[in-house]
């Protein structure tokens, strides 16, 4: 039987590439600690000196990943996102997407939100951090503009949706919900989310 291409050895190309390709299968499969450079070098087929040329550590390589993650979900977002929508659909569409991600990539986006990155990837986090989640400020912001919601800081507003959005995403990946409920809850969490939970006269 012939090995996949994601599991065959590497052999020539982008080492890079090929190592982050592998440090995310085993982040998904085995968790963060499991994840080594030598392993992965083991797994590539290359010397165990050969992936310190990308990566001067662990935590550079868990950097790298979470920046992959950042990209992925920026453009995950960039695709939902539709600007012509009323303001409901519109972050039922963002929500959706968001959820679908975080369902897909638990582990990954774990790992994107924690906190502990070196130095010198603290400016491109925040950029990358700023992608996604200031892509959903950005659009609260025009939605307050026009009197869709309330007045009050733009920021604020975003830290409430996204608790709301990374909740479910949390209740989802400790499996107290299946990925089909949550999905199916988007559309009543976005509408209480802009309507409130009291009843209306």
């Amino acid at each position: 039987m012939s090995m996949s291409a994601a599991s065959r050895p590497y052999h020539h190309g982008d080492l890079r590439s090929a190592l982050l390709a592998s440090a995310e299968r085993t982040l998904r499969e085995k968790g963060v600690a499991a994840l080594s450079l030598r392993e992965l070098a083991r797994e590539a087929g290359v010397s165990h000196a050969a992936p310190g040329r990308h990566f001067k550590d662990k935590q550079a390589l868990l950097n790298a990943l979470a920046l992959t993650g950042y990209d992925r979900l920026a453009q995950t977002l960039d695709t939902a996102d539709d600007p012509a929508l009323p303001l409901q659909p519109r972050l039922t569409a963002l929500a959706r997407a968001y959820l679908a991600f975080s369902v897909d990539n638990a582990a990954l986006l774990e790992l994107m939100y924690a906190r502990k990155h070196e130095p010198d990837a603290t400016e491109r986090m925040a950029a990358a951090i700023d992608r996604t989640i200031g892509s959903l400020e950005r659009v609260l912001a025009d939605a307050q503009k026009r009197g869709e919601i309330v007045e009050g800081d733009p920021e604020h507003l975003t830290l409430v949706t996204g608790a709301a959005l990374h909740g479910l995403a949390s209740m989802t990946a400790a499996c107290m919900l299946t990925p089909e409920a949550a999905l199916g809850t988007v559309d009543e969490l976005v509408h209480h989310l802009l309507h409130g939970l009291k009843p209306r006269p």
